[in-house]
């Protein structure tokens, strides 16, 4: 594989790694890393990587076994500063901001609560925008798995957010 087709292939598909990172690991600097180290290690097996046929679904799934390897690590304890701390967007009024800060966390933390399966089957569709077929290769589930998975999540983040909106919680 040349620099061009490495080019091509894989380095086009950064900010898609990135995000499932980042959802998987809660921290940007660790998910550059990630990243990073996925780049290098694509990379370094360039000639098994010219032979795979769907590079998309394997890169994405390094991506989310060495996400969670560095969750589950020790050394992830810390977290950074939250994004955005610094930035103040002048459209809009503080209230505005505050609901929107708020109703993004909440559906976070209602995310977090979801098995892991349904967690990333949403973060692949609905965030992601892939297929359902590459989520099952991903995932290594069947697509009829992935399209249920993604229906209980949905309803459950649903009945969660009305019931948290309905009570301010």
């Amino acid at each position: 594989m040349t620099v061009e087709e490495f080019t091509n292939d894989f380095m086009s598909m950064k900010q898609r790694l990135y995000r499932l990172s980042l959802s998987i690991v809660g921290s940007t600097m660790v998910a550059e890393d990630v990243v990073q180290e996925i780049m290098i290690k694509v990379w370094n097996k360039r000639v098994e990587a010219a032979k795979i046929e769907n590079k998309p679904a394997w890169v994405m799934k390094m991506t989310r076994n060495l996400s969670i390897d560095k969750l589950r690590s020790k050394h992830s304890k810390t977290r950074g500063i939250p994004e955005g701390y610094d930035v103040v967007n002048k459209t809009h009024t503080p209230e505005t901001i505050t609901q929107s800060n708020d109703t993004v966390r909440t559906i976070q933390d209602i995310m977090a609560k979801l098995p892991e399966v349904q967690r990333m089957c949403i973060q692949l569709r609905d965030i992601e925008e892939m297929k359902y077929k590459e989520i099952a290769d991903i995932l290594e589930i069947s697509v009829d798995q992935v399209k249920v998975n993604i229906y209980r999540a949905r309803n459950y983040i649903k009945k969660e957010f009305l019931k948290t909106d309905s009570y301010g919680v």
